[in-house]
């Protein structure tokens, strides 16, 4: 297996193909996603506990999302309970990746307390916005990028980390080397297809969802609600499905192409 180099322009597709394969199963990718959502925001609203086991879950999730586009792309038949297949194999790498995850993020965050006395931290941990005297300040701000910046390697080592454990029995060490490498060779499509999320995610979306506030501003609100809820539910599984491409375009592997 070897991460391939990817020209530019195939990030720019990674979203449109990612559409393609929720178009062949719109019903069932977007009840798998809300199923997921649903069930994250139920653990996490267990206190103390919670925030902590959905976050060692977040990767066997992932595997099973990945594993819903694949059998979608390949047109097999796919079950909501498809949303638990990642739990199946390899459980044990996934949960350490999540739990490493989750201690990368408390250093960064603690890293990140340096500047601003913890208050980052607090919000992330508790959930609430941060008041205005907060954001006025300059060390809220300073706190947020040194995060940002921490956390651009972390994503990069983690992004591929999940299916690389998964699908080819990767240790938890190679499978995040093998990942931030793969990332960093494609930097270029990671960032065309940043502008294609920003572009179709929330440009576009947000220009046509002004121009109708301002030819019929009495019912912005509505149009809103309207507008949020069947975009949601087409972008996220697409989103997903995304990422799946972005893998099979990566790593180009005989058992894959067979």
């Amino acid at each position: 297996m070897q991460a391939l180099t990817l020209p530019t322009k195939r990030g720019w597709r990674w979203l449109a193909d990612g559409f393609r394969i929720f178009r062949k199963s719109p019903l069932l990718l977007g009840v798998i996603v809300v199923g997921y959502w649903f069930l994250m925001a139920v653990v996490n609203a267990i206190p103390l506990l919670g925030p902590i086991v959905a976050t060692l879950c977040i990767p066997a999730f992932s595997v099973s999302l990945m594993n819903v586009c694949r059998d979608v792309e390949h047109e097999r038949a796919i079950a909501p309970l498809h949303l638990f297949s990642g739990f199946r194999s390899n459980l044990r790498p996934l949960l350490a990746l999540g739990a490493l995850y989750l201690g990368g993020v408390l250093a960064i965050l603690g890293v990140s307390a340096l500047a601003d006395g913890g208050a980052l931290m607090q919000m992330m941990i508790s959930g609430k916005p941060p008041g205005e005297e907060l954001l006025a300040g300059g060390n809220f701000l300073v706190a947020t990028q040194i995060a940002l910046l921490l956390l651009t390697p972390l994503m990069m080592a983690y992004w591929y980390a999940p299916v690389l454990a998964a699908w080819h029995d990767l240790p938890v060490g190679k499978a995040l080397f093998f990942s931030f490498i793969a990332c960093l060779r494609n930097w270029r499509a990671f960032f065309a297809y940043a502008v294609a999320l920003m572009v179709f995610g929330a440009l576009l979306p947000g220009l046509a969802l002004g121009l109708l506030a301002s030819l019929m501003p009495q019912s912005a609100s509505f149009f809103t609600a309207l507008f949020f809820m069947p975009l949601l539910l087409v972008l996220a599984p697409t989103l997903f499905a995304s990422f799946y491409v972005s893998y099979r375009d990566v790593f180009v592997t005989i058992q894959d192409e067979a």
